[in-house]
């Protein structure tokens, strides 16, 4: 008789929070059109099982703008999504292997494509892009109150 271990999940499950600590997860994507909607899901899952006070419709269309952009700019086929917590902050890091950098100040009409880092420019209390060995992250951050 063959037994077969259950089939695992695609994405990590998030673990709900303890109030006051340290959380993250991480998940690779393809760098395809159905992967803004992936990551979207994957945000809104996170950020009902930690039971974070933020505004999910900011944060998952923020991480969508930054992984739709890491998209558009990828020199191969996986980005990554990361999304962390600590107190009174949420962050998301998008990482890709684009090896351009975003601008850091308001963007010319004529380099937008969309209305992705104005978006993010606008609603995050923080955000920018550092380097990495493989190419480029794009974060950005949300406050909220921390728990007592």
């Amino acid at each position: 008789m063959i037994t077969m271990a259950p089939p695992r999940p695609s994405q990590p499950t998030p673990r709900p929070i303890r109030p006051g600590g340290l959380h993250g997860c991480q998940v690779r994507l393809p760098a395809e059109p159905t992967t803004a909607a992936e990551a979207r899901d994957h945000v809104r899952a996170v950020l009902a099982a930690w039971d974070l006070p933020v505004d999910a419709d900011i944060a998952v269309l923020l991480a969508s703008d930054l992984v739709t952009n890491a998209i558009l700019h990828q020199a191969d086929g996986t980005i990554t999504l990361a999304v962390t917590s600590s107190p009174g902050q949420l962050r998301v890091d998008v990482y890709g292997t684009a090896c351009h950098l975003p601008p850091r100040g308001p963007l010319p009409s004529a380099v937008q494509t969309g209305a992705g880092l104005t978006l993010v420019m606008t609603l995050a209390d923080q955000w920018g892009w550092y380097l990495t060995p493989m190419g480029r992250a794009v974060y950005f951050t949300l406050e909220f109150p921390p728990r007592t």
